[in-house]
């Protein structure tokens, strides 16, 4: 038992050398049992999906195996492949990013942060809401990650002014009646034995145990709700979270003629999904985390209010020591709204937007945010100096732009790039090879299910799915196939597809999720049951949300309950389309 114990042990030790190694001969039937080009590009996919689920390889270096693979087993030319690592898309990103970034280096995301805080006050209840709002806002804008991360201290801060030192806090939650307790009191307090029973302040053994403990829910609904809301805002805007994007680049990919997709159009649905989403997971996390009760409408004189005031002390001071908005961060706010306002307004599908002022498809999102942070590039993060031009002896301000290269380079998250090209590269392999549409095949009962009840279960699979791999590597990998069954169906190809887009970000069950649920899991005051009984029912509220989103404002804006024009195969891989029609 010994000899087989240190065996496993040594292979866990080698496990990702293993899986390089076995997978690509584990999966060599595929090539030599299906069809010759399906039975390939299928080899290439499952390869990827594995050593994505694994991380065998790093992710950005596995996404870069199209470009190797596709040409050498003859899938599809080099010429075909590279191109889709630098789609118009990825610049939408990148700009995103870039954008990000400067906000980040000037500290405006923090200044944001504490308004907001300051705006909706210290209740537990009123403190969740405005940190899932804040974390949410910023997501839409930044990285879920760094929104985690900037905000996580700030939440830390204001629980120790609520409840004093956590240490403290876990030894009052294990005090027993008649037994000595630790309080978090002032140096003048007495604590005092009446009937045998612990008190301190008039309050027993008891009292402060319950006490304490509603107190340590309360720290971990805080650390809970913010990179829930993180996620959940990153699906407001189409640079928020990756697979978006990835969308964005398959729809034109597989059905060039549709247009209906822009920043503009998704903001105007996905906004206010997220803020139903939001609502609902607030009042989840604050039933479940002690914050809603009546203390949210009725004011009482008491420790907890004290306490309260305390940590609206530290909000405020904190707020004070940034100072006043200098030149840099007006700047940065300007461009910031400046670039919103133009990626909404370009093409918004309700009203005429500005790029008609252009060529017709010459003007994308990609050019709008390329255009506005060029300009960071240049711009001056210090308010010139006019009197230098007239007087010799006045001082000239240094100049230093409100973004530097190295900056952007540092802050810019590469990897994530090619990750993205990897998936549109993987969706050209599967459109051409027409590996998606002999998958579709295969999924024909469900053709048998009622389209809404097809959302819901295609949301909650692929919720379920990206639990254990990136939400990334999940929409790549499931997309296509979604896309061909949609047609296969004859439904709507968006009907699927944008709730199989938002799906693969409500990872909320477990500390490996996200990157988010890692960092908040890494506090060290957070449990995996915690995670887990919350997350499961987040990803129901986000199920039912998306299933009603889709049905009503997003019907009427999409036009799903119709099968478009520009959904009609236009090449030979949508052969299930045309079998379907036939029959």
């Amino acid at each position: 038992m010994e000899t087989i114990s240190t065996f496993t042990k040594k292979l866990w030790c080698v496990k990702k050398q293993l899986i390089l190694v076995l997978t690509p001969l584990i999966l060599l039937p595929l090539i030599f049992g299906l069809p010759e080009k399906e039975g390939k590009c299928l080899y290439v996919v499952l390869l990827m999906a594995v050593f994505w689920c694994t991380e065998a390889l790093p992710l950005a270096v596995t996404a870069m195996l199209p470009v190797c693979l596709f040409p050498t087993m003859g899938i599809l030319p080099s010429k075909k492949v590279c191109p889709q690592y630098f789609l118009d898309t990825n610049f939408l990103f990148l700009s995103g990013l870039v954008m990000a970034s400067a906000i980040e280096e000037w500290g405006l995301h923090r200044r944001i942060a504490l308004k907001v805080l300051k705006i909706v006050g210290v209740k537990p209840a009123w403190l969740i809401l405005g940190m899932m709002n804040t974390s949410a806002f910023l997501s839409m804008w930044l990285s879920n990650t760094a929104t985690t991360a900037m905000m996580l201290p700030i939440a830390n801060a204001i629980l120790e002014s609520l409840f004093g030192d956590l240490a403290t806090l876990k030894e009052n939650c294990k005090v027993k009646e008649e037994t000595e307790v630790k309080l978090h009191s002032l140096p003048s307090e007495k604590q005092i034995l009446t009937d045998g029973m612990v008190r301190s302040n008039g309050r027993t053994a008891q009292e402060i145990r319950t006490e304490s403990e509603y107190q340590m829910k309360v720290w971990k609904g805080f650390l809970i709700c913010i990179p829930y809301a993180a996620s959940i805002g990153g699906t407001a805007t189409l640079t928020g979270t990756a697979p978006n994007l990835i969308l964005i680049g398959q729809l034109k990919s597989y059905f060039p003629e549709c247009d209906l997709i822009n920043f503009g159009s998704w903001f105007a649905f996905a906004f206010p999904l997220m803020v139903l989403f939001l609502i609902l997971a607030w009042l989840w996390i604050s039933f479940l985390y002690g914050g809603l009760n009546t203390r949210l409408c009725v004011k009482k004189q008491d420790e907890r209010a004290q306490a309260e005031k305390k940590a609206e002390a530290v909000i405020d001071e904190d707020y004070r020591k940034l100072g006043p908005i200098n030149f840099a961060e007006g700047s940065i706010a300007f461009f910031f709204i400046l670039f919103a306002v133009l990626l909404f307004t370009r093409d918004p599908k309700f009203v005429t937007g500005w790029s008609t002022f252009f060529n017709k498809g010459y003007v994308s999102d990609a050019t709008t945010g390329v255009i506005i942070v060029s300009i960071l590039f240049f711009f001056p993060s210090q308010k010139p100096s006019l009197s230098w031009w007239f007087d010799s002896r006045a001082s000239n301000t240094p100049y230093v732009p409100l973004l530097s290269w190295k900056k952007a380079q540092e802050c810019v998250p590469w990897n994530i790039i090619l990750l993205l090209g990897g998936g549109f590269a993987m969706a050209k392999g599967c459109e051409e090879s027409g590996l998606a549409a002999w998958i579709g095949a295969y999924l024909q009962p469900i053709a048998q299910v009622p389209p809404a009840v097809a959302v819901m279960f295609i949301t909650a699979f692929l919720a379920c799915f990206t639990e254990f791999a990136s939400n990334t590597a999940t929409i790549i990998i499931f997309l296509p196939v979604i896309a061909e069954l949609a047609m296969f169906v004859k439904v709507n190809p968006l009907y699927f597809m944008i709730p199989a887009t938002t799906g693969c970000s409500f990872a909320f069950m477990l500390p490996v999720s996200t990157p988010p649920n890692s960092i908040a899991f890494a506090s060290g005051h957070l449990l995996v049951k915690d995670m887990v009984k919350t997350g499961f029912v987040m990803n129901i509220l986000g199920i039912l949300s998306v299933s009603l989103a889709m049905n009503t404002w997003g019907r009427a804006m999409f036009s799903l309950e119709t099968y478009p024009d520009w959904a009609r195969p236009v090449n030979m891989s949508s052969t299930l389309y045309n079998k379907s029609c036939r029959t």
